[in-house]
């Protein structure tokens, strides 16, 4: 798989904030973005673990650093004390907007 991040990728759609108790539950477990859907985790306080087993990704995200998040690979966060974090969903320039929701479960 290439892991080159697309220079005509746009931001197209945020999460809500989310703290270690608002999580969602299915951001705790292995899902996947819809094809064309990439994404950046952006914390804005605190850390996040970042789990991408296909890819060999176990990172600590942090306000410096965001994590990348790819079309159709299984990932999962889990929080590391007190966090704040988003998910910033991105498409590349030209691309059909996508329908319903920008995650798939497993």
């Amino acid at each position: 798989m290439d892991t080159a991040w697309p220079i005509d990728l746009v931001a197209y759609k945020r999460t809500p904030e989310f703290t270690e108790e608002t999580v969602p539950a299915a951001l705790l477990r292995d899902h996947r973005t819809k094809p064309g859907v990439w994404a950046r985790i952006l914390v804005l306080e605190g850390a996040l673990h970042y789990q991408v087993d296909s890819l060999g990704i176990s990172e600590t995200l942090t306000p410096d650093q965001p994590g990348k998040v790819y079309p159709e690979v299984l990932h999962h966060v889990r929080p590391l004390g007190q966090v704040r974090f988003l998910v910033e969903f991105h498409r590349q320039a030209g691309a059909a907007p996508v329908d319903g929701t920008e995650h798939t479960p497993t």
